[in-house]
């Protein structure tokens, strides 16, 4: 497949780009700082851009046939990175005609319980709101698009290779929860799900075991 990663120089976005060339799978890395990355590949090409330029993204998606977000952000959500950076990625994928993302989320978003979701209880700490309401946005814009879309919402991130020892659940966290997940396993859940779509139009909760 030929696919296009943005938030490509980040911890799990690093990892997808040297995954999917593992795996044979053409790969357009894009982000501002795409050129101080240390991978180099015949199938790879390395694209500079913003993720609130329209043109910019809309010319890297043509042609894709797959897109997977690991887009990060300011931890106060100030930047929009995560919100309007979705936003634009969801809608240049329609006007390029491409179907399918696998984003990366948190896992605020998702379900407590079948009313609500982990971000919307009294004893969520308020100084993670403000991201937190960052990936609710991300998700909303993925729920409200007509795209073939799974957000994956993770608990805290160790900057680690696959290991293959996770697990995951649909719309819920995983039970038991460790709360933690290699940024390497991330992106192996993410790549296998673009090949067997398992959770097309779902959260998914995951975490390490």
């Amino acid at each position: 497949m030929q696919l296009i990663v943005f938030g490509a120089t980040g911890q799990v976005g690093s990892q997808l780009v040297k995954q999917a060339l593992w795996r044979g799978h053409s790969v357009k890395a894009y982000g501002r700082n795409v050129y101080e990355m240390d991978i180099e590949n015949d199938k790879l090409e390395k694209i500079k851009g913003g993720l609130f330029d329209a043109g910019d993204i809309l010319h890297a998606v043509k042609g894709c046939d797959a897109v997977l977000s690991a887009i990060g952000g300011a931890f106060d959500g100030s930047d929009k990175a995560r919100s309007l950076g979705m936003k634009t990625i969801v809608a240049q994928m329609q006007k390029a005609a491409v179907k399918r993302i696998v984003a990366l989320g948190n896992m605020s978003i998702l379900n407590f319980d079948e009313h609500s979701l982990i971000i919307d209880q009294k004893d969520y700490p308020e100084e993670y709101l403000p991201v937190g309401n960052e990936h609710r946005k991300a998700y909303n814009a993925l729920k409200d698009s007509p795209l073939d879309w799974t957000f994956v919402c993770s608990p805290d991130i160790i900057n680690d290779g696959p290991t293959g020892n996770y697990i995951t659940a649909r719309d819920y966290p995983p039970q038991p929860n460790l709360n933690r997940i290699n940024a390497g396993d991330l992106a192996q859940f993410m790549l296998n799900e673009l090949e067997r779509n398992e959770f097309v139009k779902s959260r998914v909760g995951i975490s390490a075991v």
